[in-house]
């Protein structure tokens, strides 16, 4: 997937195979038959480009990454002490990072309240006698 998210467009089996071998000798059936793979899981689509398929991701690796620490968070009973805890375990630079995306996301709406909790009707311009004119 780091290699399909670098190229940030649709490629090929051979670009990937190209890619990886600059680092490590492997077969082109073994990056075929592993972008099938997460063709078939969801996580690429591909469309036909001649006898070959072109490749690309599903959703970004920042989407990925949060559906991650979503799945993650979700498995504990306590989610604030897990948060807590993950806090605890970052640097500096990443707590950094924390409160600069809370400042991107803090003008984002939050879930409605329920109907019994909502505070005072909004203001229609009507009074109790009627439509307003």
């Amino acid at each position: 997937m780091t290699r399909v998210w670098q190229w940030n467009r649709p490629v090929t089996v051979r670009e990937v195979l190209l890619d990886l071998q600059s680092e490590r000798d492997i077969a082109y059936t073994t990056v075929m038959t592993v972008l099938d793979k997460l063709h078939r899981k969801g996580w690429l689509r591909r469309e036909r480009a001649g006898r070959a398929y072109r490749y690309e991701p599903v959703s970004s690796r920042e989407a990925y990454t949060a559906a991650l620490m979503n799945d993650a968070w979700a498995t504990s009973d306590n989610p604030a002490a897990a948060l807590v805890h993950f806090f605890g375990l970052m640097s500096p630079e990443q707590r950094e990072a924390l409160r600069d995306a809370l400042r991107v996301a803090a003008p984002f709406p939050t879930d409605p309240a329920p109907a019994d909790s909502a505070g005072p009707p909004a203001d229609t311009g009507e009074t109790g006698e009627g439509p307003a004119r």
